[in-house]
This record gives C-alpha cells, sequence and structure tokens, in this order.
C-alpha cells in the first residue's frame, strides 16, 4: 500500500510500505499510484534519477528534481518516521 505524502503541479509523492530495506527514495506519478512510478533515490549529498518509468515530460521532471532537492530534509523524517512504524 503507498503511503502518499505530497502532491506537486498535479503529481503524487509516495512511499510503498514493502520497500523499507531500500535506501531512502521517492516515486512519482500523476494518477494512480503504481511500483513502476518515475523513482527518485534521496542521497546523503543531494537526490538521483533512478528511472522514468512514468515517462514524466522533462520540464516537469526538472521542477519535481528541484521540488524534492528543496524538501529533502522534510522527505526524509517522513520516510524514517513512516517505516519506522512498520
Amino acid at each position: 500500500m503507498p503511503k502518499v505524502l505530497l502532491d506537486f503541479l498535479g503529481y503524487k509523492f509516495f512511499f510503498w510500505s514493502n520497500e523499507n530495506e531500500d535506501p531512502p527514495h521517492v516515486h512519482v506519478c500523476k494518477g494512480k499510484q503504481t511500483s513502476s512510478a518515475t523513482k527518485f533515490w534521496i542521497t546523503g549529498d543531494g537526490i538521483k534519477l533512478d528511472h522514468n518509468k512514468s515517462q514524466i515530460p522533462q520540464n516537469d521532471l526538472k521542477k519535481i528534481a528541484r521540488y524534492i532537492l528543496e524538501n529533502r530534509a522534510e522527505i526524509l523524517a517522513a520516510w524514517f518516521d513512516y517505516f519506522s512504524r512498520l
């Protein structure tokens, strides 16, 4: 079951509850959340696009990446809070 965090430009940002063994990351898509949604790894010094399977247009992808980077601390806090409860 996905945990929706944010909504930006109509895109949903979410975690999957079965991915707590993975390093911190966030999935992004419009509409229904799927396991193949675009994925960004959240690293100690920034973010990294893993894949863009949602086929988000480049212009939006750049805005989303900047948004994730600017909100990285809050997203990481939500990640650790969410997965510490499982």
